[in-house]
């Protein structure tokens, strides 16, 4: 069942949130109501009928194959936009490292996966004290090793229940069991612990590739069907439904169909780009992408974006940008221009070019001529990864794109 979105925070603006302006200092975030136009640049904004759009894409989407979504929470740490997956029908959050799952815990997520395997002797002992006061909540971790369970069972205190998935991994990928039969001694240790219980098994098949070539595709179509019978190995140690868990925001297709035989478990996706998606990486490599041949009903769309302003034009065919890598995202390409306007919010133009590098504050825009341009110019920046466009923000605006209207910013946690 979806469950209940956690209590909101009553974040004002600060003087020293980035490209937000001094007239809305003080406001509660919930509340803003200004035009994007009285915003500063360098800034990210996210589009508030693409997020509706693509929660109700992934919802119907997995909903048809009898999936549950528990979506990465790391993707975004922005849990005002959890919230809004857990409405839209998600499970639980997924979380990447002990200090997440504290945080998510604390915003009231009932069900969190950690994704990894937590060896922080404090964290673990604050982790299951929070655990103790509050039995409503349920924390699953991943496990690859004996060693990682020697470790849990020696740092938990007695009357502990950590719920434990078995990680499996592959030869040169990440972390995870390289061996079925590892993976399967994992799953037995597990399940005569004290301290721990067994739930099921789990895997990140976007470690096995990088692109949607047809060997990328047998590759992980080929761990995906191992991650499946070591799940259904484990079925007679696990009381009550088993869950496995795989799927990021690449690769999810191919997961579900390893994982359609697998019936009386709980299949569990974690993709989290995809409430943004992106102009890059996942725009190419997504299975719910428009280049799919899917309707715009079907598809993922782009709902985050950069503005940026021209404020050098040394040469002909340059033009220098206020946004650089502390700004935007570029461990999956760079930025693409999108349109150029004379002011934030206002129309915009066609603009022909290339982002061809970024220094810490600085974007290089590559362009036929100057007619084009002129000093003091927005340009729009389609960027590509999420992961790390959030990471750069305290605080991001989600713009009505009918109005131009800033109604609300959230919060990042990074």
């Amino acid at each position: 069942m979806p469950q209940h979105a956690p209590p909101s925070h009553q974040r004002t603006v600060q003087p020293r949130d980035k490209s937000f302006p001094a007239e809305l200092v003080g406001r509660p975030i919930t509340a803003l109501d200004a035009p994007l136009s009285s915003f500063s640049t360098p800034l990210l904004v996210l589009d508030e009928s693409v997020i509706a759009h693509n929660l109700r894409v992934m919802a119907r989407w997995t909903t048809q194959r009898g999936l549950e979504l528990m979506p990465h929470g790391k993707t975004t740490m922005a849990p005002a936009l959890w919230a809004r997956q857990l409405t839209a029908g998600c499970t639980g959050i997924t979380v990447a490292t002990g200090w997440q799952a504290d945080l998510a815990l604390r915003e009231g997520i009932r069900t969190v996966q950690l994704a990894n395997t937590c060896t922080d002797p404090a964290l673990l002992r604050r982790l299951a004290a929070h655990l103790a006061e509050h039995p409503e909540q349920e924390l699953v971790c991943w496990a690859d090793s004996l060693a990682t369970i020697d470790l849990l069972e020696r740092e938990l205190p007695a009357g502990s229940s950590l719920g434990v998935l078995v990680e499996l991994g592959a030869a040169g990928a990440r972390t995870g069991a390289r061996e079925q039969a590892t993976a399967r001694e994992i799953g037995e240790r597990i399940a005569a612990s004290a301290v721990l219980h067994l739930v099921g098994a789990a895997g990140y098949e976007g470690a096995i590739a990088h692109d949607r070539s047809p060997a990328s595709l047998a590759a992980v179509a080929a761990y995906c069907e191992r991650l499946a019978a070591l799940a259904e190995s484990l079925r007679p140690l696990i009381a009550g439904p088993p869950w496995v868990s795989a799927g990021g925001s690449a690769y999810f297709d191919l997961v579900t169909d390893a994982l359609a035989p697998l019936r009386g478990m709980r299949r569990i996706l974690r993709s989290g780009a995809y409430i943004v998606h992106d102009s890059g990486f996942y725009r190419g490599i997504s299975p719910l992408d428009a280049t799919r041949g899917l309707s715009d009903q079907e598809a993922l769309l782009p709902g985050m974006r950069a503005h940026a302003r021209v404020v050098s034009m040394p040469e002909p065919g340059l033009a220098l940008l206020d946004a650089g890598k502390r700004d935007v995202p570029y461990d999956e390409g760079l930025p693409v221009p999108l349109g150029v306007a004379t002011a934030l919010g206002g129309p915009e133009r066609p603009l022909e070019g290339e982002i061809t590098a970024l220094n810490d504050q600085h974007a290089f825009l590559r362009h036929p001529g100057t007619a084009e341009l002129a000093l003091g110019d927005v340009v729009t920046l389609g960027l590509s990864h999420p992961c790390t466009a959030f990471d750069k923000w305290r605080l991001i605006p989600i713009v009505d794109p009918a109005t131009g209207t800033v109604h609300e910013a959230v919060e990042t946690f990074f």
